[in-house]
């Protein structure tokens, strides 16, 4: 079984208009409300591709009952923690800029995080955990150094979308998968990349740290898979963009899906390009029928 985390979930309030003008009354064009959170996306991509998989995380009133609701809808199985206060409204403005204004989450009590610790190490051999997206912040990224290890301690496979400190924290882990883009990359080691020699270099710095597998995104310029054994480019798709929300998110619900079930790299990789792309080319998270369109556009070749 594939689980997925995410410790603040949203309701993603998704408005359109042509343009917004501050301190002045704007009526939007049209709007959507999606169950949100980088995990929650994870798992609506993985169920899209018939991978079944279950969600967790924490949740709370009527804003969770939403992301329930939406989640239940798709088939996603649910094992969220119960918490006091309303899980988040995260506001995306799509307009000439796109804006985002997220939510800050509720605060989650030693006792409801001592819950999710006990899902966790109820896990077995075999399972894998996406852990992916911040923490609520009476909580801090560091809990991650808490529930980490019972999943794997349980005999899980985890893999990790995180960013910065918290990423490199989650290498002591030996996780299954990470997926830093190319500006992360930098980030976290201080540098310039220049070409695809920079980003492999610096890639298999990350492998040395812990990973097993690294996916460097790099938006219009393709992505980059490095394992111990070889790396793997995939050309960039050419493609109107019309949603930044997601697409990293599909990129690894695409390949863990893939790898889990598998165990081939370059199809996990197709997959991964694939659900990312699609979604960054659609209104929402992509639907089945154009990441299997999209599949059939990626290349591969091996560096």
């Amino acid at each position: 079984m594939i689980y997925t985390v995410t410790l603040n979930p949203s309701i993603d309030f998704i408005v359109r208009l042509d343009k917004v003008e501050i301190g002045a009354v704007n009526r939007m064009d049209s709007d959507d409300k999606f169950a949100g959170g980088k995990g929650i996306n994870v798992s609506r991509i993985l169920q899209r591709l018939g991978y079944d998989n279950t969600a967790t995380g924490f949740i709370g009133g009527f804003t969770g009952r939403f992301v329930e609701e939406g989640l239940d809808k798709e088939g996603i199985k649910t094992q969220f923690v119960s918490v006091d206060q309303d899980t988040r409204i995260n506001v995306k403005i799509k307009a000439d800029d796109e804006t985002e204004i997220n939510g800050a989450g509720p605060v989650i009590s030693e006792s409801q995080l001592a819950e999710l610790e006990t899902i966790l190490s109820s896990l077995n051999q075999g399972d894998v955990v996406v852990f992916a997206g911040s923490a609520p912040a009476n909580l801090g990224n560091q809990v991650y150094n808490r529930l980490i290890p019972l999943a794997k301690k349980a005999g899980a496979e985890v893999v990790c979308d995180f960013e910065g400190q918290t990423l490199l924290d989650s290498l002591n882990y030996e996780p299954l998968l990470v997926k830093p883009n190319n500006h992360e990359l930098e980030a976290i080691f201080g540098v310039k990349l220049n070409g695809l020699d920079d980003v492999e270099k610096y890639a298999r710095e990350i492998l040395a740290k812990g990973a097993k597998n690294v996916i460097i995104s790099m938006a219009g310029d393709g992505a980059l898979l490095v394992t111990k054994e070889a790396a793997y480019f995939a050309k960039p798709i050419k493609g109107q963009v019309k949603n930044s929300v997601g697409a990293g998110d599909s990129m690894v619900a695409g390949f863990t899906g893939e790898f889990v079930t598998s165990g081939d790299p370059i199809e996990a990789l197709k997959w991964g390009v694939a659900c990312g792309t699609s979604t960054a080319f659609s209104d929402d998270l992509a639907d089945i029928a154009f990441i299997k369109e999209t599949y059939e556009k990626v290349e591969v070749e091996k560096r």
